[in-house]
């Protein structure tokens, strides 16, 4: 029961760690008009804080073989609020991409502290756990965008102050949850960074060419969905209502994946997921009218989304415990870098004057054939699984 009580906090609290990232997705617009800039600028503000998100990991992975798990996870709570209340406060391009940062350095820690955390938790349902903690952090990413153009009504800063001060509130709570907790002792035995990292580079070197493509794929293409389906001919509510639904579809793809992936074989399940990822966002880029974009939002975000938990289990689930955080660390940040690009890329190569189809077609061509490539190599065994 303790753990259980410790599990429900750390859920509340990936729910606001996963709405501080998502909230800039919909707030583009605004930041747009308010401040004067064009889409790279704006482009360039989401991928600072997933560049945020990306820069802690390390040096978190190397805290994390000296300091207890939750207590780096209290930590990242802290900054949150932090973070949070410094954005709301911008009135400067500069500041608000200084404060973009900090908040995607909140969640950097959370994450690579939080999931080794819930892996020990619970080692016999290492992805069905995942998946309901990934399932909570989604329903984050359903309500951005009607929960921003609810404060909107308002003010935007309105969005980012309610963070703030959820992250507080529930930062207390998992700290009276955890005290009362419990808590595993697996990661006592993981107290060298860098070696633990160093001999275990085969498998994320692996988890890496698997997911790091499709992921920077996705974050351009999430964070200019709004104003990809409104170059389709869509209104500004009816592309917002595309992005609920993309990211509504990975509330059940969270919970079913993190299933799934505890009973398929890792490799040619992540494979396949990001294989159908290719197919789906290259059917996406040709096809027209609302019916048919609401059907492909829908198995765009479901698919997408299984990946998530997929990955985390076949990670924590293969490393052993003496190197589960320094090597999760390690290539958590790495895949963070690379997917924080993706925002950035597709706002300059749009500013260049390509059309979004143009640009997510040939994103998901090079996505598909990595996976052919990868599939082949997977064939002939030399993939650690």
């Amino acid at each position: 029961m303790t753990r259980a009580r410790l599990f429900a906090s750390l859920c509340g609290l990936v729910f606001l760690v996963n709405l501080a990232r998502i909230v800039f997705a919909p707030l583009l617009d605004v930041f747009i008009a308010e401040f004067g800039i064009g889409e790279a600028t704006a482009g360039l503000i989401v991928t600072l804080a997933w560049v945020g998100s990306a820069s802690p990991r390390l040096p978190t992975g190397w805290i994390l073989t000296k300091v207890p798990r939750h207590h780096v996870v209290l930590v990242s709570g802290l900054v949150l609020a932090g973070s949070s209340a410094l954005t709301a406060t911008a009135t400067t391009v500069e500041h608000l991409m200084i404060g973009a940062f900090l908040m995607g350095i909140a969640s950097g820690i959370y994450f690579v502290s939080a999931n080794p955390l819930l892996s020990e938790l619970y080692p016999t349902r290492i992805g069905r756990i995942l998946g309901i903690h990934g399932a909570a952090s989604q329903v984050a990413a359903v309500i951005a965008a009607p929960f921003v153009a609810l404060t909107l009504l308002v003010d935007w800063r309105l969005s980012l102050w309610a963070i703030a001060v959820g992250a507080a509130a529930i930062t207390v709570y998992t700290w009276f949850a955890a005290r009362n907790a419990e808590l595993p002792t697996a990661g006592d035995a993981d107290r060298d960074f860098v070696a633990g990292a160093l001999s275990e580079w085969k498998l994320i070197v692996t988890a890496l060419a698997i997911v790091g493509a499709a992921s920077f794929v996705w974050q351009g293409l999430f964070n200019f969905y709004e104003l990809y389906m409104q170059s389709k001919g869509l209104s500004d509510w009816a592309a917002g209502m595309m992005l609920t639904i993309i990211f509504a579809a990975g509330v059940p793809a969270f919970f079913f994946g993190g299933d799934l992936a505890d009973r398929f074989p890792h490799v040619p399940y992540l494979l396949g997921i990001v294989g159908a990822f290719s197919a789906s966002v290259l059917v996406l880029t040709q096809v027209e009218g609302l019916i048919g974009l609401i059907v492909l939002s829908t198995v765009v975000g479901f698919i997408i989304h299984a990946l998530f938990p997929a990955i985390d289990t076949y990670l924590l689930d293969t490393l052993p415990d003496s190197t589960r955080g320094s090597a999760y660390a390690v290539f958590s940040s790495t895949w963070m870098l690379m997917q924080a690009l993706g925002s950035s890329a597709v706002g300059s190569l749009v500013e260049s004057g390509y059309a979004y189809d143009t640009v997510f077609a040939s994103a998901a061509v090079v996505l598909g054939a990595t996976v052919v490539v990868l599939v082949l190599v997977e064939r002939t065994g030399r993939l650690p699984g």
